[in-house]
């Protein structure tokens, strides 16, 4: 089966922007929520849940915008996982916009995976 790609936005309440960029760009910020633990050597990152081990090349990073990954598995590949800082326009609330991919029958799993994962985010940061 063929990945697909898809994106997820989560609005955030009173969000910090320095906060967020913390959240999603740093090792200490991604063992929040993300992953138990996060080392990082270079642009390597590896995630760590419950003693599984993924890395992850660190292939964009814009400050306070957006970070991309991109698992060792598919650094051959057109697939990756991005953390995007939004700003609404309506009310100007910050949101955080998650593009990822999947293969058709996983993307609703991942998806669930994915709101719990920022459940997990909104309880640490209060945002």
């Amino acid at each position: 089966m063929k990945k697909t790609k898809f994106n997820i936005e989560y609005q955030l309440r009173s969000a910090s922007i320095n906060i967020l960029w913390n959240s999603i760009s740093k090792p200490l910020g991604l063992a929040e929520w993300f992953a138990d633990i996060v080392t990082v050597n270079g642009n390597e990152f590896t995630f760590s849940w419950e003693g599984n081990e993924q890395t992850a090349s660190l292939i964009h990073a814009k400050t306070n915008s957006s970070v991309r990954f991109q698992w060792v598995e598919d650094i051959d590949s057109e697939f990756y996982f991005e953390f995007k800082i939004a700003t609404l326009e309506v009310t100007g609330n910050l949101a955080l916009v998650i593009t990822d991919f999947a293969e058709p029958d996983e993307t609703e799993d991942l998806i669930m995976l994915w709101n719990k994962q920022i459940e997990v985010l909104r309880r640490k940061t209060g945002i």
